[in-house]
C-alpha cells in the first residue's frame, strides 16, 4: 500500500532531504582554491591519510577514511581520544592528517593537532567555522558553508555531517581521478562480492580452448549442428585455416536457414554459408561487467574470446557470468 502523499513523516522526510540538498547546493558553490591545494597536499603524501573525528564527525571519518583507502589513497582511522593514549604512535613522518570538526573547538582533537604541529605533518581541516581553533591550526582549512541543521532544534549533526561526508567523498574522487584510479585498480581492493565479480576478467571466468565449438568453414551442416549440440553452448565458431574466427552460427542462424530453405537444404549446405560474420567478440583482459553489457545489448548468451590476432582462445557463456555472481 503506498503511503498517501501528505504526511507528518513525509513532510519531516521531505524537509530534512530539502535543507540537507540546499546546503550540498551551498558547498559546492563555496569549493574554491583551497580545496584544490588541500587535494594536492594529500596526494603528495608518502604516507597514510590520517582522519579524525569526534563523536558524529568521528563516524563520519571513518568512512572517509574507508572511501580513501578503498580508491588508492592509503589512509587509517585514528580516534582522538585514543591518540592521547598512546595511539598518537600510529602517526609518523610522511603521514598527513584530516581532521573533522564542525565547532572546531572539540578538545579530544588536540593532543592529534599539537602532534600533526610538532612534526611537521600536512594538516586539512574539515569545520563549520572559520575563526575555529582547527581552522586556524590547519595548512589547509575546508570550511563548511553556514547550514541550519535539518534537527528541529537544530542541535543533532544533520546536515553538517552530510556536508563532511560529502566534502570527504569529492576529495576521494578528485585523488583518483589525479592518480588516473582505473577500475583494474579498484578491483585490487575489492576482490570479494558481487562487486569484485563484476571487475574480474574474462580470462577468470572462461571455458579454456579445449572446450572450444570450432569448424572450419567447408564443414557440411549435418556434421556441424553435431559438433554445436556436443559443446552445449548454443552456437559454433567457424575458424579459417589461419586460425582465426571467420563467423559464427548460433540457434537464431539455423532457424533463419530452416525457415528459407527447409531441412534438407541446410544439411547439405557448408558452415560458411549459415555463419554471420565478423561476430562480436572479447579479449581475455576484458572485465566480466563489460561482457555482461555486451550480451545484454546483442541480446546473446555466449562470447568467443580471441587473442590480439583474432584467434578464438576461449568463450564465455551468460552462465559463466551467473555462477559468479556477475549478472
Amino acid at each position: 500500500m503506498n503511503a498517501p502523499s501528505s504526511h507528518p513523516d513525509l513532510d519531516a522526510a521531505r524537509h530534512v532531504l530539502a535543507l540537507e540538498s540546499e546546503a550540498l547546493t551551498a558547498l559546492a558553490a563555496s569549493l574554491d582554491d583551497r580545496f584544490a591545494k588541500a587535494v594536492t597536499m594529500l596526494a603528495g603524501t608518502t604516507g597514510r591519510v590520517v582522519v579524525s573525528g569526534m563523536g558524529k564527525s568521528g563516524h563520519v571519518a571513518r568512512k572517509i577514511a574507508a572511501t580513501l583507502a578503498s580508491t588508492g589513497t592509503p589512509a587509517l582511522f585514528v580516534h582522538p581520544a585514543e591518540a592521547s593514549h598512546g595511539d598518537l604512535g600510529m602517526i609518523v613522518a610522511g603521514d598527513a592528517v584530516l581532521a573533522l570538526s564542525n565547532s572546531g573547538e572539540t578538545p579530544e582533537l588536540a593532543d592529534l593537532v599539537g602532534h600533526a604541529k610538532r612534526f611537521g605533518l600536512p594538516l586539512v581541516g574539515i569545520t563549520g567555522r572559520a575563526g575555529s581553533t582547527l581552522a586556524r591550526a590547519a595548512d589547509v582549512p575546508l570550511v563548511l558553508p553556514d547550514a541550519p541543521e535539518a534537527c528541529p532544534m537544530g542541535l543533532a549533526p544533520t546536515t553538517s555531517t552530510t556536508m563532511q561526508l560529502a566534502l570527504g567523498d569529492a576529495i576521494a574522487v578528485a585523488l583518483l581521478t589525479r592518480r588516473g584510479f582505473t577500475a583494474a585498480d579498484f578491483r585490487v581492493f575489492h576482490p570479494g562480492g558481487k562487486l569484485g565479480a563484476r571487475l574480474s576478467r574474462v580470462k577468470d571466468l572462461m571455458h579454456g580452448p579445449e572446450e572450444l565449438p570450432l569448424t572450419p568453414p567447408e564443414t557440411r551442416m549435418d556434421a556441424a549442428i553435431v559438433a554445436m549440440t556436443a559443446r552445449r553452448f548454443g552456437c559454433l565458431g567457424v575458424q579459417g585455416a589461419d586460425g582465426k574466427l571467420l563467423g559464427i552460427i548460433t540457434d537464431g542462424d539455423l532457424r533463419r536457414a530452416l525457415e528459407a530453405g527447409g531441412g534438407a537444404a541446410l544439411m547439405a549446405r557448408g558452415a560458411a554459408e549459415i555463419m554471420t560474420r565478423a561476430p562480436r567478440t572479447v579479449t581475455p583482459e576484458t572485465l566480466a561487467a563489460e561482457a555482461l553489457h555486451e550480451m545484454n545489448a546483442r541480446a546473446i548468451t555466449a562470447l568467443f574470446v580471441v587473442d590480439g590476432e583474432g584467434r578464438p582462445v576461449g568463450i564465455l557463456h551468460i552462465h559463466d557470468l551467473l555462477r559468479a555472481g556477475v549478472a
